[in-house]
């Protein structure tokens, strides 16, 4: 059972040392499937982040010290450990986040991959050498570390999100403190056993359970925290960027989105239809790069909405690899779902399917909500304009290319879109312009590889981009170096 992995007490990880939060306080992480209590977790506050940020800052030099290719070496080792407990990893995820065990061990991969494109980049910590306009003077830039970074992530895809910020912070010679989402504290808990097992100093990764507004603020404002890279909502976003920027922290945002697929009159519908409810439903919506608008040529948008909604209707919620999607993650957000669909049907939208919890004897107990399909959404309604989070999806029928483009930018986010055309024009022409930092054609509004840069526009982000590469920016300061001879010492 998933439960035999998960400890009792999910402890902080401080100094390569599990310890309780100095208050001594817990609160509870309940399975959402069936809202049964899974392990106590420590709750931690501002002490516990002075311990950790303490620790983090007493380790970093020596860690920056380490040759770059013997830090990815040491990454490569944690990389091996995860890949030996994949497994287990994937029944942890399964167990905190509700998802199938198949999905969680194939994010759990994802993990992996990305640990080992990270772990490799230790040997290509390139700066650049170029020439100078002055006679026997030498010019070159090289990396070094920040400090201390300061990571926060969500709880969507955990073991993913722990891979994405901790890797690339590390290679770069940063030592780190990672604020734990509560509601998945045991993926981030193992990361940390593997990573003391794999031989990583004591320190370089401090891992901090508990709320956001007691240990994820006192992180963002901690002036010892050298940059700070958030994943979340806007609405946290902007606050992170204000604390952090005050005392000129260095700040990476991937925020939210409300991301637009659209549907030509060329289509190929099967491909379009599958890929819509991959893009809605999948991960039980909890995508930052879920597609929530759905946008259809006026041509064929009476039967792309009909397929779509039987489609729908055939689902399976659970939490089985027989399953189509699972639970959210708490209860909280599962209310705050049903109550934007009942404020967007006051408005005048209609439900065409879904639309409230599932109270049947296998899904009562659990934080089920229905796939959700709506239509005759104002664009500019609440429910078209802010990230849910959820399975819940409108559509929107529009009468051409031009005005599809242009209801794909009348959004506030800016993070990814796709669109389903067989016109290579139509197709080249909306990734050119449409106004995200992903477009995809004829596939889904998610799938990044570890080795691209992924990020959004607008209120999706402040235009820092993980992982990739890219992500080498966010975690490491650029110096430039002059060399100068002298001609008369040859």
């Amino acid at each position: 059972m998933a439960q035999d992995y998960l400890p009792s007490q999910v402890l902080n990880w401080i100094d390569g040392q599990q310890v309780a939060a100095v208050a001594g306080e817990w609160f509870e992480k309940l399975d959402p499937t069936n809202g049964q209590v899974l392990c106590q977790v420590a709750r931690s506050r501002a002490a516990d982040i002075e311990q950790a940020v303490r620790s983090a800052k007493q380790a970093q030099p020596a860690w920056a010290d380490t040759p770059p290719v013997q830090r990815g070496a040491i990454l490569h080792e944690i990389v091996l450990g995860m890949k030996a407990r994949q497994e287990e990893i994937a029944k942890i995820v399964a167990a905190e986040t509700g998802k199938s065990y198949s999905s969680a061990y194939g994010e759990t991969g994802g993990a992996i991959a990305l640990g080992l494109f990270y772990a490799s980049e230790g040997q290509r910590l390139y700066g650049r050498t170029t020439t100078s306009g002055v006679v026997n003077k030498y010019a070159m830039t090289v990396r070094q570390p920040l400090g201390v970074a300061g990571l926060i992530i969500a709880a969507n895809t955990p073991i993913a999100n722990v891979a994405w910020k901790v890797f690339p912070a590390l290679v770069c010679g940063n030592s780190a403190v990672l604020k734990v989402a509560e509601d998945t504290p045991a993926t981030a808990w193992i990361v940390g056993q593997i990573a003391q097992e794999a031989g990583l100093p004591p320190g370089v990764l401090n891992i901090i359970q508990g709320y956001g507004e007691e240990a994820g603020a006192p992180l963002v404002a901690h002036n010892d925290v050298a940059v700070v890279s958030f994943t979340g909502s806007t609405e946290v976003g902007r606050i992170v960027q204000r604390v952090a920027g005050e005392r000129f922290g260095r700040v990476s945002l991937e925020l939210g989105g409300k991301n637009p697929l659209v549907v030509c009159d060329d289509a190929d519908l099967n491909n379009a239809i599958k890929w819509t409810l991959l893009s809605v439903f999948s991960n039980a919506g909890q995508r930052c790069a879920s597609a929530s608008r759905i946008i259809v040529f006026d041509s064929i948008y009476d039967q792309f909405r009909d397929q779509l909604v039987e489609k729908t209707k055939e689902l399976k919620l659970g939490p089985t690899d027989q399953d189509d999607l699972g639970p959210v993650i708490n209860e909280q957000q599962l209310i705050n779902m049903i109550a934007a669909v009942k404020q967007a049907q006051e408005a005048g939208a209609t439900v065409l399917v879904g639309g409230d919890r599932l109270t049947d004897p296998d899904h009562a107990t659990g934080f089920y909500m229905a796939p959700t399909l709506l239509e005759n959404v104002d664009p500019h309604a609440e429910i078209s304009q802010c990230e849910l989070f959820g399975p819940i999806a409108s559509l929107y029928r529009v009468k051409d290319f031009k005005e599809a483009l242009a209801l794909a930018n009348d959004s506030p986010y800016g993070l990814t879109a796709s669109i389903h055309t067989r016109n290579i024009h139509r197709a080249v022409r909306f990734c050119e312009k449409v106004q995200t930092g992903v477009a995809v054609v004829n596939a889904g509004t998610y799938g990044s590889e570890p080795h691209m840069p992924f990020g959004g526009l607008k209120q999706s982000g402040n235009g820092t981009r993980e992982p990739g590469t890219e992500a080498l920016d966010v975690y490491s300061e650029l110096k430039d170096i002059y060399i100068n001879i002298d001609p008369e010492q040859f």
